[in-house]
């Protein structure tokens, strides 16, 4: 795009604006439709602009005017360094995010993206990894156990995610055969038949569904997000990584977050829900061309930011072990088979292979793996057969310590006694005591 200046300039405030905009409406919207999910009111003491919104807004020009407090045995340098590297990077993937098509922008005719290269999601998923350092940063300059842990372990999920989300772009890559996020979009608009009679177009989440289901887990693993909130889980590290942050910075982390869970969220939307294309069947009424696209790439994208806090509000948190099992064993797997059979098919489909019973044959086979991951895998669990003894529910000192005469389970065999002790037991004890102390 070879776009003036100020129209670059237009676009570039226009995105930090909605950014910050709807990071305030989707702080009220995760109240509210928690509440819901919960039976509560959830904030209601105002009417909407001022309990609901104007409070996020209230918060974040709060969090501004604090004082910015950081303990004394800090790295201030990196201390400050860290807030801003992953505010930039939350800002700085929407450069190469098409809200929409072509415009028309003060006469000037462009799209709504600020800018499009031939790798546009690589650099997507390049600015999720930078981010990482934001929060290794936060928690070794905090020099604090609590801080240091939360980072390693935020570093150790986004590496464990970040793997299985880039393997499920390899996949989007391969079947539209570009890396320009425009140009994925627009190959999402070819009919899905030949003819297209009902108007269906070829969007990746169907044609690509394992690559789409990888990636929906892993954004959720990526943001940090319950039920993946382990780097700032409150019952164990109080709070990760954002332990000793305040004032402006902590509402750096804040706002971070939330624009990533909207930036993911596009991505998906970009990648495998069309973009700015419009829902079938509601795309055979109403156009997708011009503004139209931005408003169909908000509803997708709200949609799944929904996921996010439908997830938050019905799962628990999981075990660290099982939040690295689920990443190692079953995501990057998954994610290399697929890579492996959409590049065996767009290979035997390039040289005119991929037709008639060579066709079937592959399905066959496919489906013939999949029925043996889902019911032939996992590990197999060996009951343990316990002899059932009767129940003491006094064993262990609970919930009142033994009663006189009475052996803990612990100490069955090893030591033996009673409560009572004679005057000769006494006196022997106490010449053993002495004894020890002269050696």
């Amino acid at each position: 795009m070879n776009d003036p200046w100020w129209i670059v300039l237009i676009k570039v405030v226009g995105v930090v604006v909605l950014l910050l905009t709807w990071t305030i409406f989707n702080v009220w919207y995760e109240r509210r439709l928690v509440a819901k999910m919960q039976h509560r009111l959830g904030p209601i003491m105002n009417p909407i602009w001022l309990g609901g919104l104007g409070q996020a807004l209230g918060d974040g020009l709060k969090l501004m005017f604090k004082e910015d407090f950081a303990p004394g045995m800090v790295d201030r340098v990196l201390f400050t360094i860290a807030p801003i590297l992953a505010g930039v990077c939350a800002f700085g993937a929407w450069s190469v995010m098409p809200l929409g098509g072509e415009v028309n922008m003060f006469g000037v005719t462009t799209r709504l993206q600020v800018t499009d290269m031939p790798v546009s999601a690589l650099l997507l998923l390049a600015m999720s990894s930078v981010a990482v350092y934001g929060f290794v940063l936060a928690g070794w300059s905090s020099n604090s156990p609590y801080s240091l842990l939360g980072s390693l372990r935020s570093s150790a999920q986004m590496i464990s995610y970040e793997i299985s989300m880039g393997l499920s772009y390899v996949a989007v890559f391969l079947y539209a055969g570009t890396m320009s996020t425009s140009e994925i979009v627009e190959a999402q608009g070819l009919p899905l038949f030949g003819g297209n009679p009902i108007g269906l177009q070829q969007w990746y989440w169907l044609l690509l569904a394992p690559s789409f289901v990888v990636y929906v887990i892993s954004m959720v693993g990526e943001t940090n997000r319950a039920p993946f909130d382990l780097p700032e889980c409150e019952s164990e590290l109080v709070s990760g990584h954002l332990t000793e942050y305040t004032g402006f910075r902590y509402a750096i982390f804040f706002l971070a977050e939330y624009i990533n869970m909207a930036t993911v969220s596009a991505v998906a939307t970009t990648l495998f829900l069309g973009g700015y294309k419009a829902i079938w069947p509601l795309s055979l009424f109403i156009p997708d061309t011009g503004y139209w696209g931005f408003l169909w790439f908000f509803i997708k994208v709200q949609l799944l930011i929904s996921l996010f806090v439908w997830l938050r509000g019905t799962l628990p948190r999981f075990r660290y072990d099982q939040f690295m099992a689920l990443g190692w064993k079953w995501l990057i797997p998954i994610s290399l088979a697929w890579v492996m059979i959409i590049s065996l098919m767009r290979g035997l489909s390039n040289h005119g292979y991929l037709q008639g019973p060579l066709l079937y044959i592959i399905i066959g086979v496919v489906v013939l793996a999949l029925i043996a991951v889902l019911f032939l895998g996992g590990e197999k669990k060996v009951v343990e057969q316990r002899e059932e003894k009767p129940f003491d529910a006094f064993a262990g000192g609970f919930p009142v310590p033994p009663m006189p005469g009475q052996t803990l389970p612990e100490f069955a065999g090893v030591v033996s006694g009673s409560s009572t002790t004679t005057t000769e037991e006494q006196g022997a004890l106490t010449s053993d005591d002495e004894r020890k102390d002269d050696e």
